[in-house]
This record gives C-alpha cells, sequence and structure tokens, in this order.
C-alpha cells in the first residue's frame, strides 16, 4: 500500500474518534459537567499533562511493559517449546492431552490468590500470571502448527533419522515460524490486558494500580487519561508487531488476506 492511501486511510479512521471527542466536550460544556465518576475530553487531556510532568504515568508505564514483556517471553517462550514438543512426539502428546485440557479452561485470574501466596505482591507474582496466562494459547497454536507441517518433510526426516533436535532446527521451526510470530503477536495484546488486570486486582504498581488510585481518590480525569494511554499502548504495540510480520513474512500476511 501506498504512503498516500495509508495516509488517506489512516484519516478515514480518525474521523469518528475525533467526532467523538468533539461531541463529548460540547455536551460536557454545555451541561456544566461537575461529576465524581466522568470527565471532559479537556480535563482528561489536562490530567494526562499533569501525570506526564510528575513522572507517575510513565513510571507506571514502565513497571507495566516490563512485566508484560517478560511475562509474554517466558509464557511464549514456554508454551511454543511444548506445542512443539506434542506437535513431533505421539507419546507425549497423548500423556498430556488430558492435563492440558484440564488446566487450560482455568480463568488466568483464579490463579492470582495461589501465586500471591507463593511469592506474595510484586513484579514475580505479575510475571509468573502473565506467563502462565500465555502459556496454553500458545502450547495449542504451536502443537496445531507442527501438526501442520508438510508431512513430505517429516517423511525425509525419518528416512534420514535425524534428531530430534535436528529435526527441530532443520525442518520444523523454518516451517512453523510465521505462526509462533503470529502466537506473539496475539500474546502481546493479551499479556497488556492480564497485567493491567493482576496491577488492578493484586499488585500495586503499574497503570493498573494507577486507575484504581485515581478512582479512589474520585479523579476521573486521570482515570480516563490512564485508560485511553493503556489502548494507546496497546495499538502502538500491535502496530509496530503487524509492521514486523509485514517485513519478515510478507508471503504469510498475503496468505491472511486472501
Amino acid at each position: 500500500m501506498s504512503a498516500a492511501a495509508l495516509l488517506k486511510s489512516g484519516w478515514r479512521a480518525a474521523l469518528l474518534p475525533v467526532a467523538l471527542v468533539v461531541v463529548a466536550q460540547v455536551a460536557a460544556t454545555v451541561s456544566h459537567l461537575e461529576s465524581d465518576s466522568l470527565a471532559s475530553p479537556f480535563d482528561i487531556a489536562r490530567a494526562f499533562v499533569s501525570v506526564i510532568a510528575d513522572g507517575s504515568l510513565l513510571r507506571a508505564t514502565a513497571d507495566t511493559l516490563k512485566a508484560a514483556a517478560v511475562g509474554c517471553v517466558l509464557g511464549v517462550g514456554g508454551g511454543s517449546f511444548l506445542g512443539i514438543v506434542l506437535g513431533l512426539s505421539r507419546i507425549a502428546d497423548d500423556a498430556l492431552d488430558l492435563t492440558i485440557e484440564l488446566l487450560r479452561p482455568i480463568p488466568v485470574v483464579a490463579l492470582i490468590p495461589v501465586v500471591m501466596m507463593l511469592l506474595g505482591f510484586g513484579v514475580e507474582m505479575e510475571i509468573v500470571i502473565i506467563a502462565l496466562g500465555l502459556l496454553w494459547p500458545a502450547v495449542v497454536l504451536a502443537r496445531a502448527a507442527v501438526k501442520e507441517v508438510e508431512p513430505r518433510l517429516m517423511e525425509v526426516s525419518n528416512m534420514l533419522q535425524l534428531s530430534f533436535i535436528a529435526r527441530l532446527t532443520k525442518i520444523v521451526l523454518p516451517a512453523i515460524l510465521p505462526q509462533l510470530f503470529m502466537s506473539l503477536k496475539l500474546a502481546a495484546g493479551y499479556g497488556l490486558v492480564v497485567a493491567v488486570t493482576v496491577e488492578i486486582t493484586a499488585n500495586p504498581l503499574g497503570l493498573g494500580y494507577g486507575i484504581m488510585m485515581a478512582q479512589q481518590a474520585l479523579r476521573p480525569a486521570e482515570m480516563f487519561a490512564y485508560l485511553i494511554w493503556i489502548g494507546a499502548i496497546g495499538w502502538l504495540v500491535s502496530a509496530a508487531l503487524n509492521a514486523a510480520q509485514r517485513n519478515f513474512f510478507p508471503a504469510f500476511v498475503k496468505g491472511e488476506g486472501r
């Protein structure tokens, strides 16, 4: 897509948000809004500048992104490796299938009290929760990707009696790398959601904790500033990963579009 087309598409996409902001500001001005739960766009922008200036938003952002990034790497890395092993080994797949299907439906938020009892409050607890939340989706996607590898390639590896490591590095990984990147892209957005959820419910750090503090202090403008900032971070992360996917796996992206 050309730069002009991207610019035109970007303007069209911005029309609705801009219109909503204008309508909200007009409504707040006309009604002389004074509320402990709502705020005008102007007040939200002023609160955003304030939390940027005092450094609280940047510190909270660093805490959340650090936990989300480490948890994402651990969860997707460990889950992808386990999924590859299950995809390559029928024995391991049969042995662990029931266990995975029993553990996978457990909501990650239900694990917060358990992990908190083991690790207490802090970033380590948050990272473990994020990694556990991303583990099983990565297992399922990696196992499915391995099973879709061209059967003739697997037959050749059996004929050549390749070791597990050789089969993994020379055949499986090159074939499923685009799917693994897709798993990472999906996990990045979900990892941010889990991180903020943990911070709201259990961990006194990061953007989720900032939202809670603003809500408890009856500062709705600051609360909405944090919410909008979280959305902007998610959008930027998604845009960066989409750009990386287009650069490194263009054929895979074209295949998705068909």
